[in-house]
């Protein structure tokens, strides 16, 4: 049996067994942006493989700006919200409270207080955790570029859209402005001071990650200390007396971080269960049109990504079935890129918009504007 052969049935059963909903391999751009033909004695890359209307690919296009400055921004490099002095102190505050932990776990285990097992299994998930925290504060929540436009599903069932009066910006569904960020951010479900950032479409699986291994760590811990404190009568059940003051104010930490981990995952569930964010029912709940109700639950697609279940535990960047329903809008230059697909055509990083021969502005276009 061919070499070839071998890895598509290992990759088919990969695919099958973690849920992948794509192929990297047959439905990747293959196409480098940032190719130099200079360098390559004036030789032309291949065109990429010509895609039919409705089939998935990887756009291997980076849009992003290479700046290297920390900002909510368009023109920032990395997304940091650095105007909240409150915000920024809270989410400082969640590092030091679980290196505090990590600190007395260890010493607990250095005093043959809890087996090394149980320390390190404690360790990793405070490790997970502070990871998904960074990823959560550092990543662009799904901000609303200033030249987004309404999806093609969009355009053809509403004759209206919304726009910001703060951004000037099309405003997608569900989407909401952060005074904080001063960014539109979609789907947008709060702006969390723990984080200090957005939780939207594009980081609800860190903020949902977060959750997960703090309330792990929280109740691990509680289960260790419980289980010493209450069955184990051996001397060598004993605390250091030194550590035993830090075990009692991690006890408390504990205790709190569990109860309201607890209530967020119980509010973020409810929102996938229900479609509705936060901010939304608040304003339904005020104005009683809660019943009136009528999105639909967010597949957990949407959050995680089809890039399989081995990386629904990790807190990597998800890759969307469909970027531009997750996200509610398109953009103008992907949009000429996937027509040069479709069209056989050689792609360009930065494809030239054709402009309307008519002097009468598009309908979606037109219905953007501030009246």
């Amino acid at each position: 049996m061919a070499k070839s052969t071998i890895f598509s049935q290992i990759r088919h059963i990969y695919h099958r067994v973690c849920n992948v909903g794509y192929d990297s391999i047959s439905e990747q751009l293959e196409y480098d942006y940032n190719y130099d033909e200079t360098a390559h004695d004036g030789k032309q890359q291949n065109s990429p493989r010509q895609r039919k209307k409705g089939e998935l690919y990887v756009d291997s296009f980076n849009g992003e700006p290479w700046s290297c400055s920390f900002g909510t921004s368009e023109e920032n490099g990395v997304w940091m919200n650095s105007g909240d002095q409150a915000g920024t102190v809270m989410a400082a505050l969640v590092w030091l409270l679980m290196i505090y932990s990590i600190v007395t776990v260890t010493l607990l285990e250095a005093t043959d207080g809890i087996p090394i097992t149980a320390g390190m299994i404690y360790c990793v998930l405070c490790t997970m955790a502070l990871s998904s925290h960074a990823k959560c504060s550092l990543s662009d929540p799904g901000s609303v570029p200033r030249a987004a436009v309404p999806c093609e599903s969009q355009r053809q069932t509403q004759t209206s859209h919304a726009m910001c009066g703060q951004c000037q910006t099309f405003k997608p569904l569900l989407s909401h402005h952060c005074r904080i960020c001063n960014r539109c951010v979609s789907r947008m479900d709060h702006h969390c001071p723990w984080m200090n950032n957005c939780v939207g479409a594009a980081n609800l699986k860190h903020f949902l990650l977060f959750l997960i291994y703090t309330w792990s760590c929280s109740a691990f811990a509680l289960v260790l200390f419980g289980w010493n404190y209450f069955l184990c009568a051996d001397e060598y059940c004993t605390f250091h007396p030194v550590v035993v003051h830090l075990v009692r104010v991690m006890t408390i930490l504990a205790i709190g971080a569990f109860l309201f981990t607890s209530s967020m995952l119980m509010n973020v569930t409810y929102g996938l269960m229900t479609g509705i964010g936060t901010i939304d029912r608040l304003k339904k709940k005020a104005t009683n049109t809660m019943s009136q109700s009528d999105e639909e639950p967010i597949p957990l697609k949407d959050v995680f990504g089809v890039g399989g279940y081995h990386t629904w535990p990790f807190p990597m960047d998800p890759v969307f079935e469909n970027f531009d329903r997750c996200m509610g809008y398109s953009m103008p230059q992907r949009l000429a890129r996937e027509q040069q697909l479709m069209e056989n055509q050689r792609p360009r990083d930065q494809p030239e918009l054709e402009p309307s021969p008519s002097l009468e502005l598009p309908t979606c276009v037109n219905n953007l504007l501030p009246v």
